[in-house]
């Protein structure tokens, strides 16, 4: 076939990239439902992780094997089709998917030694950090670059996202844990909005750190970049600091909780609105013992909830804004709105309502483990690009110390204010 056929059979099939994840995504979900696929996702040494050589060898066994067959062979079959419903070409995709697929299994164990998993370091950090590593101290070879495939990786896990999150779970994680989530998630966006452009940060790191800070951290910050097609420099700068942050807030919050004399519930509590990381959460809260656990779970969750709720919301702020007349909406048609919205969010909405109330629940359950480990290992292959693509020397020409300055006072405002909200509804008004 000569590159013109190529080119035209590429364009033919083309839905766009937004609508090509949806497909891939729930090709993947209806698969996992139909064949109740549940081959785990390649790792050692379970939930306490390795230690040693020696348990390293104990552990890379058949079971290893074929997982990692499987594994390569799911994502690389629907990475394809996503990019092929994209018009993007598939020449050398195979061989540069196989490099940032054996990146992220590396990250993976990185992040499955014992001492990272006490300290709650999850596996996107070392997903970005490895390939800054490689992005920045060696030349990427061309038949790399066809699998690094950021927007489509992320896109894809955040529709599987979307089957982690239920609407019957709303009820279960009370009301009071949703009235401070909508509380904080609104007020501390607009304060780190607010602040972020008093320092002179443009719109895109305005509202990603925004969204980073007040919802839920990373997922948060990548579907607003990609609600507003935002840069993918100023989506890493952002997901490096939330990562980073996290780690000295999920040590010292919970010893200043024990200082102040905080409840469990109220400590679980605030460790669940302030800190951006789930993981980090988890490890903070695990701390305070099985209460605040439970209760930084519950909030928490409840911040997750609304992740789609506000890449919706943002996305039409976004569509309204114009780069020559901002807040102009007069001159923005109606249809920009359709045109700027993100279909993944769509993808994300259909794929809870399905798992919240047509699957049953013991399928729902089992195949929601599945799309859980499926969502995180996307997650993974779209830090290894992000981190492939993005140059240290670029950050030379953008001023990265007010962007940071601009995260850590909004964070200090969150930290203050979710704590007052905190000690409102969970202590002063003791819910039952």
């Amino acid at each position: 076939m000569t590159e013109g056929k190529k080119s035209e059979t590429a364009a033919k099939y083309n839905i766009g990239q937004d609508w090509a994840s949806v497909v891939a995504g729930f090709i993947l979900i209806i698969f996992v439902i139909a064949t109740g696929y549940s081959v785990a996702i390649p790792s050692l040494g379970g939930k306490e992780g390795w230690s040693g050589l020696g348990s390293i060898a104990a552990m890379l066994d058949g079971k290893f094997g074929m997982s990692t067959i499987y594994t390569f062979l799911v994502f690389g079959l629907v990475s394809a089709l996503g990019m092929f419903l994209s018009g993007d070409s598939l020449k050398k995709f195979l061989t540069g998917f196989l490099a940032d697929f054996l990146l992220a299994l590396i990250a993976q164990f990185i992040a499955s030694y014992s001492l990272f998993k006490t300290l709650g370091l999850e596996t996107v950090f070392f997903s970005l950090i490895l390939g800054l590593l490689i992005g920045n101290f060696f030349r990427l070879p061309s038949w790399v670059r066809p699998g690094v495939q950021t927007e489509l990786y992320v896109k894809i896990g955040l529709i599987l996202l979307g089957a982690t999150i239920l609407f019957r779970d709303i009820l279960t994680a009370g009301t009071f844990g949703l009235i401070q989530a909508v509380i904080v998630v609104i007020s501390v966006w607009y304060f780190a909005f607010w602040i972020s452009r008093k320092l002179k940060d443009d719109d895109e790191f305005s509202t990603m750190l925004a969204s980073a800070v007040s919802i839920c951290g990373v997922s948060a910050a990548i579907a607003t970049a990609g609600a507003i097609n935002g840069d993918k420099k100023k989506l890493s700068f952002t997901i490096s600091l939330v990562l980073i942050v996290a780690i000295p807030m999920m040590i010292f919050l919970p010893i200043i909780a024990k200082w102040m004399g905080l409840s469990d519930i109220v400590t679980g509590a605030w460790l669940g609105g302030t800190i951006d990381t789930t993981g980090a959460v988890v490890a903070a809260g695990t701390i305070t013992g099985e209460t605040g656990l439970k209760y930084a779970t519950i909030v928490k969750f409840s911040q997750n909830v609304l992740l789609g709720v506000a890449a919706f919301i943002i996305s039409v702020f976004w569509a309204y804004r114009s780069k020559d007349g901002r807040n102009n909406a007069n001159r923005v048609p109606i249809s920009v709105i359709w045109e700027r919205f993100p279909k993944f969010v769509l993808g994300f909405i259909l794929a809870s309502l399905l798992f919240s109330f047509i699957l049953s629940p013991p399928a729902a359950a089992s195949s929601g483990k599945v799309m859980k480990a499926f969502s995180g290992f996307w997650f993974n292959l779209a830090f290894i690009s992000i981190g492939l693509e993005t140059r240290f020397s670029d950050f030379r020409q953008m001023d990265s110390k007010r962007p940071f300055y601009s995260f850590l006072i909004a964070q200090g405002f969150n930290i203050i204010f979710t704590l007052g909200v905190s000690i409102l509804l969970f202590q002063l008004l003791k819910p039952v």
